[in-house]
C-alpha cells in the first residue's frame, strides 16, 4: 500500500477497512471507501492538480465540494468523462485519472453506457441534506406527506460532515445524522436521493435533478449509469447552504492556499491534514474553527485576523493559538507549493502599513466571507439583498411555494439550521395537508430570528482585496480557472464596463465550470473599490440583489448597488448524454409506425418520414417508377376507389363549458354554433395573422369538439393550444388532451367509395341524401367494430374517413381492402395525396406556406370571420396586409408541359433577366416575384403543373413568368389555383 503520509491516524468518516487503489497520471495510489479523489491525493501528499490554464501557473486543490476551480480530472475507460472535479469524485476501484489542466477534451468513441429519465410528483422537495434539509424533510415526512430529500453528495450530513464529533439535538452530529436518514428512508412515502445534484429550477416548482447512479456500485449491470429526474414538486424547501469565499491577495492560487472550509472538511469528514504549519487568514470569527481543528491535529497554527482584537481572537490566544489582528496574508513564497506567508498590518483599504513578516507554512486556510448558496432561488427569480451583518446576498424572501432554511439565508450555527429547517418542512407539510405531528416548535418572529441571526453572524469584515508588497495586482486571482485577476477586473472599468454582467463578459469571470461559486461575489466586491456612485447610477436596478435606491456621488456603491450576476441553469455541469437519456442512436428520432403498417410493409410501400411518422409514400408494382405507380393511384382515386392512411393526422379533443368559444377565438371562422353531428373545416393564425395550421374539427358533444391538425403540426398545435387557454384566456373551462396515437383512420376515396363503406357498416345510410358532406355518423361496422364515419374529402372527391380506437386499426384497413377488392381498390400514398388536393389547389400547411402567408394570401377569404375576434384579426387591417405586392398563391404552367420544375424554383418577370443567358453572374441583381411550392405531373390533366406564391399572383393570371432553375430558364403562364373540377362537383359523387 502506498505511503498516505497526511492521513490522520485515526477518525473521520472513512472505512479504513476497504483500501482502494487508484492511478493518477501512471502512479499508482491509495485511498479508502468515503474517500474523494482529491481527498486521497491530498493524503497521498499531493495538493498540486496541474497549471492553469493561460499562465500555466501551477494549482492545487482549494475547496471540497462543486465550487472547485482547479482539480478537474479525467476517468479513463469507456466514458473518458473530462472535467470531474476531483473533489466531489467518490473513490471508487479501478479509477485510472489523467489531472487536467483547467480544459478538457470532448470523448469522439460511442459512450456505451445507459442513461434515464424519471418524471415524479411530490408534495415536497427538501434541496440539501444538511441540518436544516434533514430537518425540514423529517419534519414534513411526519404528517404522510409525500418527500424527496435530494442531496448532491454520496452521504448525508452537509456542513456536520465536517465536524462529526458536534452535538445536534443532544446527540454526536454523526449519530444523529445516521439516526435521522434511517427515519427517513424508513419513511413509506419518502424518497432519499444522494449523489444527486439539482441543477435546474423552473416554473410551478418544476426541478431537474442529476442522479450518479451506477460509477460506486461493483455490481451494475441492468443499473443506468445516470438519470436526469423531472421532478413537480407542490412545495420546495431550499436548503442549499453557503459556499466559503477566498481572499483577494498577492499568490492566492499558489498550491496550499486552501478554504478554510474545506480544510475543515478534509480533516474531520476523510480524516488528511492538508499542511503541517498552517496560516488561518480569517475575515469573520468562522476562521477560528479551521484553526482549533487544525490544532487538534498536530498543525502549528497562526491565525491572522482582518478585524481588530475581539471576543474571537482574545479567546483564541486563551486557548493558547498564535493570533494577530489588524493584518492580512500579502503574500506567498513559493510556486509549486506554499512555502511562506508574508502577514503585515492593514488599513482600511486592505494596504499594508508596516512591515511584513514572513512565517514559514505549507498551508494557507482562508476564510474570507460566506456566499449563500442562491442559485436556484435565483433562477426562479427571486429577489435578493446585500446583508451587511452577513457580507452576503440573501434572498429577501422565497419565491411562491417555496421555503428557505439554513445557509441559505445566513443562518451559520448548527441549531439555527435545525430549527429553520423544522420551520420550513413544518410549514411545507401544512401548505399541502400533511400537517406535522412531530412536538410544536417554539414560537419565533421573523424580527427576534433575525436579531439571533445578526448577533451569531461573527462580526465579518468586508475585505476584498488585500494590497501586496509589490505594485500590481497581476498575481491577485479572482477566479482561478480563468485565470482572471483584479487587474483583469480593474482593465474592465477603465474600459468603461459598469455593470457587473459587462464586467463578467469583459473578463470572462464566472464562465468556468464553477459558474461564479468562487469568483462572482469577490468581483462585486472589487468594483465597489473603484466605481462612484455616479457610475452605478446608470446601472438600471431590478436586478437579482440590485438595490433601485439612488447612490449619491460622495461615497462608494456597496454590493448591493451593483448586484450579482444572474445564475442559470445548470447548477453543476450535465453530461448530454444524460439530457439525451434514452433518446439516442435509433431512438434519437424515434420512428412512429400506423397499425397497418405491416400491411404496408407486406404490399411494398415505400415510406416517407412526415413528424416521426413512416408514410406511405407510393405503392410501386413490378417494372413501374415512381411517377408510374403515382399515376395509377390517381386515376383509382378520380375514377374507381382508393384508400389512404390517414391515422398520422394529428388529433386533440377539446373538452369543457367554453370548448366552443375557445375554438372561436382560435380559428378565424366559427365554431361555437357549429351544430353536433358535424365538422368544419378551419385555419388558425398566429397574432401577425399568418396561417399556422389548418385541419377538420368535428363536434361531438356541446362540450366536446375532435380537431385534427397536419401530421407534423401535431405537437406545436397542442402546445400553441395550451398556451392560449393558460396564459390568455385561464377564466375558460377547458381541456386539452392529445388523441393521436388513441385513434386509427382509413381515407376511402374516389366515385366508388360509397359502395365500400355501406359493405363495411352495413347500418350506415350512406347515400347523398342520408350523410352529407362534413358530417359524421357513429355506428358498427359489419366485423361488431365501433367506428366514427365521417364525409370528409383532401382530393377534391367523394371520400369517406373511418375512425377506430388504434388496436382495430389493421383490422379494419384489411376489411376495408377485402371490401373493395372486386372494385379495384388501390392503396395509394403521400405522393398521391398531394398531386390530388393540389390540382384542386388545396394547401399544405408548412409547404404552401412559410409564416407568411395569410389566408386571404391563399384564396381564401371565405374562411375569415368579419364577425367576430379571433387570434390574428386584428392584423389584416394594417398595410402591410392589405396593400399591394403580397404573393398570391396561384398555379404554374410549365410552356413545356412535360417539365416538371423543381420545387423552390424562382420566379421573375419577362425582361427582368435582360441579356443574362445564365453563364457566370449576372450584372446585377435579378427581382424574384415568387417561387414555387408544389410541383407534380398530373394524371388528370395530362401535364406537369405547380402551385406558386407569386406576387400580386391573382392580377398576374395569364400572363407569363420565368422559371430559373439549375441554371436553366423556362417560360411558365399563371393561371387560376384550382386547376381540377373548378365547380366541385365530384365532391358529393
Amino acid at each position: 500500500m502506498a505511503d498516505q503520509t497526511s492521513r490522520l491516524p485515526d477518525g473521520g468518516l472513512i472505512d479504513r477497512s476497504r483500501p482502494i487503489p487508484f492511478v493518477v497520471d501512471g502512479a499508482e495510489l491509495t485511498g479508502y471507501a468515503g474517500d474523494t479523489v482529491a481527498s486521497a491525493l491530498i493524503a497521498n501528499g499531493r495538493l498540486r492538480v496541474g497549471d492553469s490554464i493561460y499562465r500555466r501557473r501551477p494549482r492545487g486543490v482549494l475547496s471540497a465540494g462543486v465550487e472547485e476551480p482547479n482539480a478537474f480530472v479525467m476517468v479513463k475507460g469507456e466514458h473518458n468523462e473530462s472535467m470531474l472535479p476531483a473533489t466531489t469524485l467518490e473513490l471508487t476501484p479501478g479509477l485510472d485519472l489523467r489531472l487536467l489542466d483547467g480544459l478538457g477534451v470532448l470523448d469522439q468513441k460511442v459512450d456505451p453506457a445507459e442513461y434515464d429519465k424519471m418524471h415524479v410528483y411530490t408534495d415536497v422537495a427538501v434541496i440539501g441534506a444538511g441540518p436544516a434539509g434533514l430537518a425540514a424533510a423529517r419534519e414534513a415526512a411526519s404528517g404522510g406527506a409525500r418527500v424527496m430529500l435530494l442531496e448532491q453528495d454520496f452521504r448525508l450530513g452537509g456542513s456536520l460532515l465536517a465536524d462529526p464529533a458536534r452535538s445536534v439535538e443532544g446527540v454526536p452530529a454523526r449519530e444523529w445524522v445516521e439516526t435521522v436518514g434511517a427515519e427517513l428512508e424508513a419513511a413509506p412515502e419518502v424518497t432519499v436521493l444522494t449523489r444527486t445534484a439539482v441543477v435546474g429550477s423552473y416554473d410551478g416548482n418544476y426541478l431537474t435533478a442529476l442522479e450518479k447512479r451506477a460509477e460506486h456500485l461493483e455490481g451494475r449491470d441492468g443499473v443506468s449509469r445516470q438519470r436526469l429526474w423531472h421532478i413537480t414538486a407542490r412545495q420546495v424547501v431550499l436548503a442549499t447552504g453557503a459556499i466559503e469565499r477566498p481572499v483577494v491577495f498577492a499568490g492566492n492560487d499558489v498550491p496550499g492556499v486552501m478554504l478554510a472550509s474545506a480544510v475543515r472538511t478534509y480533516l474531520g469528514r476523510y480524516a488528511t491534514l492538508p499542511g503541517r504549519t498552517a496560516v488561518v487568514l480569517t475575515t469573520s470569527d468562522s476562521g477560528y474553527d479551521a484553526a482549533y481543528d487544525l490544532r487538534a491535529a498536530g498543525a502549528e497554527v497562526t491565525v491572522v485576523d482582518v478585524r481588530d482584537d475581539g471576543e474571537a481572537s482574545r479567546a483564541a490566544r486563551e486557548a493558547g493559538l498564535t493570533v494577530e489582528t489588524g493584518s492580512a496574508v500579502v503574500g506567498i513564497d513559493g510556486e509549486t507549493a506554499v512555502e511562506a506567508a508574508w502577514i503585515a498590518p492593514i488599513d482600511g483599504e486592505g494596504a499594508p502599513t508596516g512591515e511584513a513578516r514572513r512565517v514559514a507554512c505549507d498551508l494557507v486556510a482562508v476564510s474570507g466571507g460566506w456566499n449563500p448558496n442562491v442559485h436556484l432561488h435565483s433562477q426562479r427569480q427571486g429577489e435578493m439583498r446585500w446583508d451587511d451583518d452577513a457580507a452576503g446576498f440573501v434572498p429577501v424572501a422565497p419565491v411562491r411555494d417555496q421555503h428557505l432554511a439554513g445557509a441559505v439565508n445566513a443562518t451559520y450555527w448548527t441549531q439555527g439550521c435545525v430549527a429553520e429547517g423544522a420551520r420550513a418542512g413544518r410549514a411545507a407539510a401544512e401548505a399541502v395537508g400533511y400537517p406535522s405531528v412531530r412536538p410544536a416548535l417554539p414560537a419565533v418572529t421573523a424580527a427576534d430570528w433575525d436579531d439571533v441571526r445578526r448577533s451569531r453572524a461573527g462580526r465579518p469584515r468586508q475585505l476584498w482585496l488585500v494590497e501586496g508588497r509589490e505594485e500590481g495586482y497581476a498575481t491577485h486571482f479572482v477566479d482561478l480557472q480563468r485565470d482572471n485577476t483584479a487587474d483583469d477586473v480593474f482593465r474592465a472599468t477603465g474600459a468603461g464596463m459598469r455593470s457587473v454582467e459587462h464586467v463578467k463578459r469583459y473578463t470572462s469571470i464566472g464562465t468556468g465550470v464553477e459558474q461564479g461559486k468562487i469568483g462572482g461575489v469577490n468581483t462585486v466586491g472589487l468594483l465597489t473599490r473603484v466605481l462612484t456612485g455616479e457610475d452605478t447610477a446608470a446601472v438600471p436596478p431590478g436586478q437579482p440583489g440590485q438595490a433601485a435606491t439612488a447612490v449619491g456621488e460622495s461615497r462608494r456603491p456597496t454590493p448591493g448597488d451593483l448586484g450579482i450576476t444572474t445564475y442559470r441553469a445548470p447548477y453543476t455541469p450535465v453530461a448530454f448524454a444524460a439530457l439525451a437519456g434514452r433518446a439516442r442512436g435509433d431512438l434519437f428520432d424515434a420512428a412512429r409506425t400506423t397499425p397497418a403498417h405491416p400491411w404496408h410493409v407486406a404490399h411494398g410501400a415505400l415510406f416517407e418520414d412526415v413528424g416521426q411518422w413512416k408514410r406511405p409514400w407510393y405503392y410501386p408494382q413490378a417494372g413501374e417508377d415512381m411517377d408510374a405507380a403515382v399515376a395509377r393511384e390517381c386515376r383509382a382515386a378520380r375514377e374507381g376507389v382508393a384508400f389512404m392512411d390517414a391515422t398520422t393526422l394529428g388529433k386533440i379533443e377539446i373538452r369543457g363549458t367554453d370548448a366552443g368559444e375557445f375554438l372561436n377565438r382560435v380559428y378565424t371562422n366559427a365554431f361555437k354554433k357549429l351544430p353536433v353531428g358535424k365538422g368544419r373545416y378551419g385555419v388558425m393564425c398566429t397574432p401577425d395573422g399568418m396561417v399556422f395550421d389548418d385541419g377538420v374539427t368535428l363536434r361531438l358533444a356541446e362540450d366536446r369538439y375532435f380537431m385534427t391538425t397536419t401530421t407534423g403540426g401535431a405537437a406545436k398545435v397542442l402546445e400553441w393550444l395550451e398556451e392560449w387557454a393558460q396564459t390568455e384566456w385561464p377564466e375558460l373551462d377547458v381541456v386539452l388532451t392529445s388523441v393521436t396515437e388513441q385513434w386509427s383512420t382509413v381515407a376511402v376515396v374516389g366515385p366508388r367509395s360509397r359502395d365500400v363503406v355501406a359493405r363495411l357498416a352495413p347500418d350506415l345510410d350512406v347515400s347523398k341524401e342520408g350523410f352529407g358532406f362534413m358530417e359524421f355518423r357513429e355506428t358498427v361496422l359489419a366485423s361488431g367494430i365501433a367506428a366514427r364515419i365521417c364525409r370528409i374529402t383532401f382530393s377534391g372527391e367523394l371520400a369517406f374517413e373511418i375512425n377506430v380506437p388504434t388496436w382495430y386499426g389493421l383490422k379494419v384497413w384489411e376489411d376495408v381492402a377485402a371490401a373493395g377488392a372486386d372494385l379495384g381498390i388501390t392503396p395509394y400514398g403521400t405522393e398521391t395525396m398531394h398531386v390530388l388536393r393540389a390540382e384542386k389547389a388545396y394547401p399544405i400547411v408548412g409547404q404552401d406556406t412559410d409564416g407568411t402567408v395569410t389566408p386571404q394570401d391563399l384564396g381564401m377569404e371565405w374562411i375569415v370571420s368579419r364577425t367576430k375576434d379571433f387570434i390574428g384579426k386584428r392584423s389584416y387591417s394594417r398595410a402591410s396586409h392589405t396593400q399591394g405586392g403580397r404573393k398570391q398563391l396561384v398555379s404554374v404552367l410549365p410552356v413545356d408541359r412535360a417539365l416538371r420544375l423543381p420545387e423552390g424554383t424562382q420566379l421573375v418577370e419577362q425582361g427582368a433577366l435582360g441579356d443574362y443567358t445564365g453563364e457566370g453572374l449576372p450584372a446585377r441583381p435579378i427581382p424574384m416575384v415568387g417561387h414555387v411550392t408544389s410541383s407534380y405531373h398530373s394524371q388528370a390533366l395530362g401535364r406537369s403543373f405547380g402551385l406558386a406564391l407569386v406576387k400580386d399572383g391573382r392580377d398576374r393570371i395569364g400572363q407569363r413568368l420565368i422559371a430559373s432553375f439549375q441554371g436553366r430558364f423556362v417560360e411558365v403562364e399563371v393561371d387560376e389555383p384550382v386547376l381540377y373540377d373548378k365547380e366541385g362537383a365530384r365532391r358529393d359523387g
